[in-house]
């Protein structure tokens, strides 16, 4: 009977980590989207700075393990057999859960889904217990469940989505008034303040609150701190203030730059003292229940469906070897895992100061808010004194060179934005911690992040129902992380209490095979995206590299042209429907990439520099050639679907014949397109153009023998209308390809005639 308990605590284990490498690809990223959106310092002094705050804070979080052993239900009311149950509910729903939100890219609570996960699972089993052993009344399940606690956790939750919003655009909002965006020329006068209120800010929360939970501290140290924590706090200000001024005026170095690499720190302290108990709080658990059963076992033969687990609500210390293991995979994972950057872009993304690349469509809710929030903003400029108004708009005029940069790769925000997100978010953060209830980190950076780039004006006019389209759909995310984690938990719960050890080892299995394939279908997409982000370069800004990068697109698109004419004219032969579906699907995928090609015309322009301006119209007639042809062979392809879709006749043998033919000469003439714009050998593009002529009379021939085969023979008319279809669409086809080769040739002679 023991052994099947030890093969649980396996399970759990290997959960733990697995759980532990996906929550912290969702949450431990948020604490970096501040150093990483002002690019104050590289990326990796940003990881290492980040590395040591994970571990120190991991060390010194066993203060939280309580919260899974007794936050959300009351212990003494299961027994040890139930309680396994309930982990393993808990652990199966959290990795699944977890790894799902990563790879959607999308910031979620691993609080959040820990705690209603537990409470899911903890519901079910007390229900279990109600009409199994009871009289079915389900108001006894207030005698399970710690409803105080939950509840107070879940408002905690709640409240600290509102109180981070709010405070960190009221701390953005006052920030900026102080320094305006062009703040170089005020932290001569009040830098120095600024640096000595973070530093302290974060000393004591961090610090001086955080004592209480590391054992090493004595009690005598404590209750000095507590006595004098007035005269320390004034002390520290003093000083770093002094601090502050020191490094700027002797030292010359950026204080702003400082806070953000120290508050980098702080906000990673915090997350691993505040967020470890989310994935190992669980299996520590279940190992001390084990440990106590073990125990009563050997003294008394208890068995585990008779031994009540009372003794999970007193006190017992985490051992200090898991807390180092488990903050050694924390650090690696933040090294190495590829599914945290896709969390960092949508965080980054949201509250850039200024253009971008929406990622979310605006809904009826998020134009709302904008139309109204715009009504009352000019009602209350419309009460303001005129004079105050224009100091105020003085404050937030942005210099030419913030907001117009030639580069992609430019800051998201600048630094006095980073500083108050990071202040702000590890100041709250250590308040939760040391009031030991579990916030979210995931919600208060995000949110904090949110509410400085409103009152920074970044969602202007432009982008703000993007962006908050952007904050609504995170926000009902989070909804949605609570509803499932619940409801998950407690039907996992009912599988392995009714299906015993058969469910359980099924469970477990098709929780890793499915982050195992998630895994591989991410690392495939992010592959793909790589791809697609070649105009997002921030060295696209000369003639010569304007070629390089539209040479290859074009060989990439007309490459992707070429197979996909050649499938659909294969597959309709063959009359296959599944295989033109597919053909039907990927034509999306080329469509939409051609889009995001459009999509950043604006920012392409911006990027030129002065000598490259005239490219302009190139790159915008490129595109729109590629988007002709592009819609050329997806008319060819969506209408040879459908032709097979309805269960038209099948084209004759003659017709399908005929589309060979025409395919093989153009698989000869874009092969030699796309190995000239491969290698760069533009000088062929003279003996490309010869071969138009040729390919654009035989598609005529083709067309004049269709018409005299309708004249002297039956034919279907759905076979006509789709065999004209594509004949005609194919010409265009050429004719497009044939268009693109002319600009181009032009465009490249002029350059060289240009450059020399």
């Amino acid at each position: 009977m023991e052994d099947i308990y030890i093969v649980m605590l396996v399970a759990l284990f290997a959960l733990a980590i697995t759980d532990l490498v996906v929550g912290v690809s969702n949450d431990a990223i948020n604490f970096l989207n501040s150093a990483i959106g002002s690019k104050a310092v590289s990326m990796r002094t940003i990881m290492i700075v980040a590395s040591i705050g994970v571990a120190v804070g991991a060390i010194f979080s066993s203060g939280l393990m309580e919260v899974a052993r007794k936050g959300i239900f009351m212990p003494g009311q299961f027994y040890f057999e139930e309680i396994m149950i309930i982990f393993m509910a808990v652990m199966i729903t959290d990795v699944l859960l977890l790894d799902f939100f990563n790879s959607l890219g999308l910031p979620t609570s691993t609080t959040v889904s820990i705690v209603f996960e537990l409470l899911g699972a903890a519901v079910c089993m007390a229900a279990i217990k109600i009409y199994t052993q009871g009289d079915g009344d389900l108001a006894a399940l207030t005698q399970y469940i710690n409803t105080a606690k939950a509840t107070e956790i879940i408002v905690g939750i709640l409240m600290a989505v509102v109180i981070a919003f709010l405070i960190g655009a009221i701390v953005q909002y006052v920030s900026r008034l102080v320094f305006s965006f062009q703040f170089e020329r005020k932290m001569k006068y009040v830098g120095a303040i600024f640096g000595g209120l973070s530093l302290t800010a974060i000393l004591y929360f961090i610090l001086i609150k955080g004592m209480k939970s590391v054992p090493y501290i004595s009690q005598e140290t404590m209750d000095y701190v507590n006595t004098h924590t007035v005269l320390i706090v004034l002390i520290g200000l003093v000083l770093f203030t002094g601090i502050s001024q020191f490094l700027m005026s002797v030292l010359k170095i950026n204080i702003l730059r400082t806070i953000i690499i120290i508050g980098t720190f702080a906000l990673a302290l915090a997350f691993a003292g505040n967020d470890l108990v989310n994935f190992i709080g669980v299996p520590i658990a279940a190992w001390q229940s084990f440990d106590l059963w073990q125990t009563a076992n050997a003294a008394t033969g208890v068995l585990p469906s008779e031994f009540s687990m009372t003794g999970l609500s007193g006190s017992v210390p985490t051992p200090e070897i898991l807390l180092i293991a488990a903050g050694a995979v924390m650090v690696i994972t933040l090294w190495f895992s590829s599914k945290a950057r896709s969390v960092v872009d949508t965080g980054i993304n949201l509250s850039r100061q200024g253009d971008a690349v929406e990622r979310f469509e605006p809904n009826w809710l998020s134009r709302g808010i904008v139309r109204y929030s715009v009504l009352f903003g000019n009602a209350i400029s419309t009460v303001l004194p005129e004079r105050m108004r224009t100091r105020i708009e003085n404050k937030f005029d942005k210099p030419s060179a913030h907001s117009r940069s030639k580069r992609f790769d430019a800051p998201a925000f600048d630094m006095v934005r980073a500083s108050v997100n990071l202040v702000v978010a590890s100041v709250l953060i250590s308040i939760g911690t040391n009031m030991k209830l579990p916030l979210s980190t995931t919600y208060v950076t995000f949110m904090v992040a949110m509410g400085t780039s409103l009152a920074d004006r970044a969602w202007d006019r432009e982008s703000a129902v993007y962006r908050v389209a952007g904050v609504l759909n995170v926000i009902g995310g989070w909804f949605v992380t609570a509803i499932v984690a619940f409801t998950a938990a407690a039907i996992f719960g009912a599988i392995i209490y009714f299906g015993g050890a058969i469910a359980l080892a099924v469970l477990i299995i098709v929780a890793l095979v499915l982050v195992v394939r998630s895994g591989i279908i991410h690392s495939r997409k992010a592959k793909e995206e790589q791809t697609r982000k070649r105009f997002k370069k921030s060295d696209i800004i000369t003639i010569n590299e304007i070629t390089s990068e539209t040479s290859e697109n074009i060989s990439n698109v007309i490459g992707g042209i070429n197979k996909m004419y050649s499938k659909t004219v294969d597959q309709l032969g063959y009359y296959d429907l599944s295989k033109l579906k597919k053909n039907y699907k990927r034509i999306e995928k080329l469509e939409t990439e051609v889009d995001e090609l459009k999509d950043n015309i604006f920012y392409f322009i911006k990027s030129l520099d002065e000598d490259s301006v005239e490219a302009s119209k190139f790159y915008i007639l490129t595109l729109d050639h590629l988007q002709d042809m592009v819609q050329s062979i997806g008319f060819i392809t969506r209408n040879s679907y459908n032709h097979v879709h309805n269960n038209h006749k099948n084209l004759k043998f003659n017709q399908i014949r005929d589309l060979k033919k025409v395919d093989d000469k153009m698989q000869i003439l874009f092969d030699e397109i796309t190995e000239t714009f491969d290698n760069h050998e533009f000088g062929n593009i003279d003996n490309l153009l010869s071969e138009k002529q040729d390919l654009m009379e035989y598609v005529s021939d083709l067309i004049q023998k269709q018409i005299q085969r309708i004249r002297t023979s039956e034919s279907s008319p759905k076979n006509t209308k789709l065999y004209f279809g594509i004949l005609l669409e194919t010409k265009d086809l050429i004719g497009s390809t044939m268009s693109l080769l002319q600009l181009f040739q032009e465009f490249y002679n002029e350059a060289r005639t240009t450059t020399y």
